[in-house]
């Protein structure tokens, strides 16, 4: 017997009342916890009893796990007929699309879809096609940029024209233009190209688009917040016929700038869809009244947003606790502990808690202090901080420093940075040191002695020879300032810094949170050598052997956990400069703080029966202890959420943005990004070479005018009023202003 659906009596007034409008553009903005899946299944359940053909409707998520929990979850409530229903992703169905369509844009439909690793071969052989400089021009560095251009629906022509006279821009527009030619000539598409190239097939072929469009004439797109320019212009140009268009989302949960997410997208839906109608969930069935309370004090002070408030009627629930630790080792502790206790005296289970950070450099004192609690974790969207590449690689030089005989560590960094040392010349030396019966080290030494490699003899040496001095270095320099040199000498810092994107950026912190590691142990071990600190990281770092738990306590990063709960949660590092971060802070863009508060959000509303924030006085920077100010999030929190007496055990004194160790350190940061990881007081402001009035570019705004300059003593103070962005306040040191001829 064919199964029919019937309205669930379940459903709250806002939802019935979401699942019923079935005709014509419709904006639910979803809180978080408050049923969004649920809704949009139901509202297909419910156009399907109503005649509408299962063909018809489409259903658009950002992941394959999405997508196939929706087609199972639609597929109980209608049964038959379901499968027909088109569930997927934008990229999947994009595909799907060019697979019939994409000659009448000039390729053929059997074209390849290039992964990543593709795409960087194509542009590695472009690179050394023009014989470009490795050390200034990198594949991942073009390859974010060609992303961001096409995820913005800019062609290789209109590239061109935004160069302007910009050096870099120019080159990087001519690499997009052969890169783009390569793919073309390969019948290949990159992912970005899937959501592009169907773009462009709809707007130069208007019969395909009309086929779509009565193909799809009941649209759904769910997380509507975090999609970007070229998926809006998919979806206005698919919807375009019908207007029955429903997308779910909530611009507060909008996370994802770094990535391309254009919260506009949400914010202006009613600018695109005059006659859209609008409906707020606002019910939460996931947490406490207390802690939606502080969600919703938090995300208030956001000026780009629409406005909503979560509540719930499940009680009010436990006050918000925080703590104020001393130092970032105390705050891991107190929070280890606080877990151990709620295990022994509320019967908890690992499994019900939850450590959220700002950045997965954080992460390195809560793996050590759990593994020296014998606490089973799991550290989700991350690896484990001692087994990340660039920790491995600096830990190799450092062994390789201590112990010529490594051959493991020699061999991982002998073209680490890249040196020019290909895998034969590598081989020949194995070889070598096998039939003299030494190291791989001292065989890498001898390299102008061995058959074959004479040619890469100076580049071998210019990898061994280092090492010399910094082992004679070890008897009266600290172990923090020949890893500093370790960093400068091989140009390895330098390579990152030139690399320009966030995953560079963030082995840069990692980097500077290992150094953070070597101070600390300078600063505890009564007699500090480089072996006792490598034994040190090595009895910390094995974690292979922890049995395996479905019970952990679960360690990640607050962009990690958008769309999960756990019954504890606690938030880490509620301080400026590490939440929101020092990049948020300084852009000059009120838009990066706002998105820094949604984070903030997110985390907070992960939470389902406790919560701790937690912050500390002085965190470790660049080697430094540095007084941190509260996080503006904390204090936007009203007091009386908090537990009795939660601010009592700080001191009186506030720091304020004037203390002289906060002010170093800000303008140690804002002098020069991860400069060297040197003293804040060692910083020195380079001159400008523009001045008020002169045309600059930014290399994330682009173009624009500077309009004023102010000495700030450490630093220059620069507004510029950028062309496609407006006017931006920024530190000289930091934005990299580039003066246009």
């Amino acid at each position: 017997m064919e199964k029919t659906y019937t309205l669930s009596d379940t459903l709250n007034r806002e939802q019935k009342e979401a699942v019923l409008h079935t005709e014509g553009p419709l904006l639910i903005l979803a809180g978080a916890g408050t049923g969004k899946t649920r809704v949009l299944t139901n509202r297909i359940a419910w156009l399907i009893e109503q005649g509408v053909s299962p063909r018809h409707i489409l259903a658009i998520t950002f992941t394959n796990k999405a997508a196939d929990e929706m087609r199972e979850r639609v597929g109980r409530l209608v049964g038959a007929g379901s499968d027909q229903i088109w569930v997927s992703t934008f990229h999947s169905s994009c595909a799907r699309i060019l697979r019939r369509y994409a000659d009448r844009i000039g390729y053929q439909n059997n074209f390849s879809i290039y992964d990543t690793d593709d795409s960087k071969s194509v542009i590695k052989e472009i690179i050394k096609k023009w014989n470009l400089d490795t050390k200034v021009y990198k594949d991942r560095t073009f390859l974010a940029k060609i992303s961001s251009f096409k995820n913005h629906l800019v062609d290789t022509e209109d590239c061109m024209e935004l160069a302007g006279s910009d050096v870099d821009e120019i080159m990087t527009a001519r690499v997009y233009k052969e890169y783009e030619a390569q793919l073309k000539k390969s019948n290949a598409m990159d992912f970005d190209d899937l959501l592009l190239n169907t773009v462009r097939l709809f707007q130069t072929d208007a019969q395909v688009l009309e086929q779509y469009q009565e193909r799809f004439r009941y649209i759904h797109i769910d997380e509507y917040q975090d999609t970007n320019k070229v998926q809006f212009v998919f979806v206005r140009l698919l919807a375009a016929k019908y207007h029955n268009l429903c997308v779910v989302g909530d611009d507060d949960q909008s996370i994802y700038r770094f990535r391309g997410a254009d919260i506009s997208n949400i914010l202006d839906f009613e600018k695109y869809f005059p006659e859209a109608k609008t409906i707020r969930l606002e019910q939460n069935y996931r947490s406490t009244s207390n802690i939606l309370d502080a969600a919703n004090a938090v995300i208030a002070n956001n000026r780009a947003r629409k406005k909503k408030h979560l509540w719930t009627d499940q009680g009010t629930g436990e006050k918000i606790a925080c703590y104020s630790a001393q130092t970032a080792y105390d705050e891991a502790e107190h929070i280890i502990e606080d877990i151990r206790k709620k295990m022994r005296t509320e019967g908890r289970k690992y499994s019900d808690f939850a450590i959220l950070y700002r950045t997965n450099a954080q992460s390195r004192i809560f793996e050590e202090k759990c593994i020296g609690a014998n606490i089973p974790y799991q550290l989700i969207g991350g690896v484990n901080f001692y087994a990340r590449k660039e920790i491995k690689d600096m830990l190799a030089y450092l062994k390789t420093i201590n112990n010529g005989m490594d051959d493991i560590a020699a061999r991982r960094i002998i073209n680490v940075p890249k040196r020019g040392i290909g895998q034969a010349s590598i081989d020949k030396i194995a070889q070598h040191a096998f039939e003299n019966d030494i190291t791989f080290f001292d065989a890498a030494v001898r390299a102008d002695q061995i058959v074959g490699l004479q040619r890469a003899a100076a580049r071998i040496a210019s990898f061994t020879e280092p090492f010399f001095k910094w082992r004679s270095c070890l008897d009266y320099l600290k172990l923090s300032e020949i890893f500093d040199d370790i960093l400068e000498t091989t140009g390895y810092r330098a390579e990152l810094e030139a690399e320009q994107t966030e995953e560079a950026a963030e082995r840069l912190q990692n980097l500077e949170e290992l150094r953070n590691k070597i101070v600390s142990y300078e600063e505890s071990a009564e007699t500090p050598t480089l072996n006792g600190f490598l034994q040190e990281v090595a009895l910390v770092a094995e974690i292979d052997s922890l049995e395996s738990h479905s019970d952990y306590v679960v360690l990640m990063t607050l962009h990690g956990a958008k769309g999960l709960e756990f019954p504890v949660v606690y938030i880490s590092g509620m301080e400026e400069g590490v939440f929101p971060g020092m990049l948020a802070i300084y852009s000059g863009d009120e838009g990066e703080i706002e998105e820094e508060r949604r984070l903030c959000y997110v985390g907070i509303t992960r939470a389902r029966e406790e919560l701790m924030l937690s912050w500390s006085r002085l965190r470790m920077v660049r080697g430094e202890q540095m007084y941190q100010k509260t996080s503006r999030f904390l204090e936007e929190i009203p007091k009386e959420l908090f537990q009795p007496g939660a601010f009592e055990h700080q001191e009186k004194k506030r720091i304020s943005f004037e203390d002289n160790s906060y002010t170093d350190a800000k303008a140690s940061f804002a002098s020069n990004a991860f400069a060297g990881m040197k003293k804040a007081s060692a910083f020195t402001k380079a001159p400008l070479d523009y001045t008020t009035g002169d045309r600059v570019s930014h290399m994330k705004f682009g173009p624009g005018t500077v309009t004023a300059i102010q000495d700030g003593g450490r630093d220059y103070e620069v507004t510029v009023d950028f062309d496609r962005f407006g006017v931006k306040h920024m530190f000289a040191g930091f934005a990299k202003l580039k003066k246009q001829e």
